[in-house]
């Protein structure tokens, strides 16, 4: 039986500098691969904790099929802090929508959304303090 392992999501982008200043500049995500090499990326795959890839063809995939561009929502990231409020505030400034002003959650964690250039959400979360 074959084995999987290092699974990672594309991302079908129409801006891959403002993707790429958005998860690697704001979220802190690696750049670990681009392709081609030398200038202007098609590809880019980046790291944290997870792997992540954007893609900005939107004509056909390595697989030769056409990329159909989604309308709606069609993927929700959530990515874990150290402090939410703080981190909104940093992505406010650097002009990301915030969806969702951060707050405490009955499950236990102190929440808030923004949106990625595209107009993904990016869930911003971290575990409440215990006894806060």
């Amino acid at each position: 039986m074959a084995v999987f392992r290092d699974a990672s999501t594309i991302l079908y982008v129409e801006d891959l500098p403002a993707a790429l200043e958005f998860y690697r500049d704001r979220l802190g995500f690696a750049e670990t691969y681009q392709f081609p090499p030398d200038g202007p990326a098609a590809f880019v795959a980046l790291e944290h904790g997870i792997s992540l890839a954007a893609v900005n063809d939107g004509e056909n995939g390595s697989h030769g099929l056409p990329i159909k561009m989604r309308v709606g929502r069609p993927f929700e990231l959530c990515v874990y802090t150290d402090d939410v409020d703080q981190a909104v505030e940093e992505l406010r400034a650097a002009k990301a929508p915030v969806l969702a002003e951060p707050a405490d959650q009955p499950w236990g964690e102190r929440m808030a959304y923004v949106a990625d250039p595209d107009g993904n959400p990016v869930m911003i979360c971290a575990p409440l303090e215990a006894g806060s």
